[in-house]
């Protein structure tokens, strides 16, 4: 039987590595080897294998006391601090999983940096029959999160809609692909994730799957702008309907509305149009609304008839004020 090697040297850590710096090294390690890169690379598979066995235990302080003290003896039931059969991982069991078009380094934020973080804070069950914890069940953990991310289209995170998404698992069938079906709640903003509990890791002797969890980015839409559950828009008004007043045709989410704008309206003036923002996730009944600023269009290409027109009724409107104003300047 081939020597183990010493997982410190796996790792390419000093023995007295503080735990920033055993997880810097693994995530180092295991983004270089990581069988999504390395394809069809049997070496670098069972490499990664090793280093992510290594961060299993001297990530865990529990786990590396007897790893420091008895070697890899503590585990393979041949030492004083071993247990009646119980293994560091699980059993050997090694399973990965892949999302297509996923980010690899959100995924190795979860999956691999933390596989085992949340059994500190309970997750490991000990049945106490052995030495120092371990006995013949050795320790149970739930599996770590996967983190991953789901791009939609702004009205899809805005109406909702259902994502179909590539889960490969490469313990079954050399890579086989389930597709999931995951619903986009409405009202969802960019950054915020959806958790799919089972979807994650698997556990370690009995343990429960971890969740997926996925990130959503949400695509923009041309002249819509989103904050929180209001909308923002702006809408050109001619000229003359700016000053005589009328009536403007303005696209919502939610299809055209029309909107009657008051005699006199100035450029940046905002318009509020009640309910046609975006829903509330926890109440649907209730949604933002949208403001509308309005640009006014200023002519171009006057005819002479126009530009005359336009002259007279400068005159009518502001000369007299205007002479006024420069003589009491004066």
């Amino acid at each position: 039987m081939a020597v183990k090697k010493d997982y410190y040297d796996i790792l390419g850590i000093d023995k007295k590595a503080e735990d920033a710096a055993i997880k810097k090294a693994y995530r180092k390690l295991a983004k270089k080897c990581h069988p999504d890169t390395n394809a069809g690379d049997a070496q670098a598979e069972q490499r990664f294998k090793e280093i992510t066995e290594a961060y299993t235990i001297l990530s865990d302080p529990k786990k590396r006391k007897l790893y420091d003290q008895f070697g890899h003896a503590a585990f393979d039931g041949s030492g004083a601090g071993a247990g009646s059969g119980g293994t560091a991982d699980g059993g050997g069991a090694y399973r990965e999983y892949h999302f297509e078009n996923g980010n690899m380094d959100d995924i190795f934020g979860d999956m691999f940096g933390d596989i085992f973080r949340s059994g500190r804070s309970g997750g490991y069950a000990y049945d106490g029959s052995g030495p120092n914890g371990f006995g013949r069940s050795g320790f149970r953990a739930k599996g770590a999160d996967i983190r991953a991310e789901v791009a939609v289209s702004f009205d899809d995170a805005a109406f909702g809609c259902d994502k179909i998404i590539s889960l490969q698992d490469m313990e079954k069938g050399g890579g086989a692909v389930q597709s999931l079906q995951v619903h986009i709640p409405a009202g969802i903003e960019s950054g915020k994730s959806i958790r799919l509990r089972g979807k994650g890791m698997p556990g370690v002797n009995g343990g429960g799957c971890g969740d997926l969890l996925l990130k959503v980015m949400v695509g923009e839409k041309y002249g819509f702008e989103r904050q929180g559950q209001d909308v923002y828009t702006t809408a050109s008004v001619p000229f003359v309907t700016a000053v005589l007043g009328g009536e403007l045709r303005v696209p919502t989410l939610y299809g055209d509305v029309i909107c009657k704008i008051r005699e006199g309206t100035q450029s940046g003036t905002k318009i509020r149009l009640k309910g046609k923002g975006i829903v509330s996730m926890k109440n649907h009944d209730l949604h933002g609304d949208q403001y509308v600023t309005v640009q006014i269009e200023v002519p171009k290409n006057l005819s002479q008839e126009a530009r005359q027109k336009l002259k007279e009724f400068e005159q009518a409107c502001g000369s007299g004020g205007r002479g006024k104003k420069k003589n009491s300047v004066a």
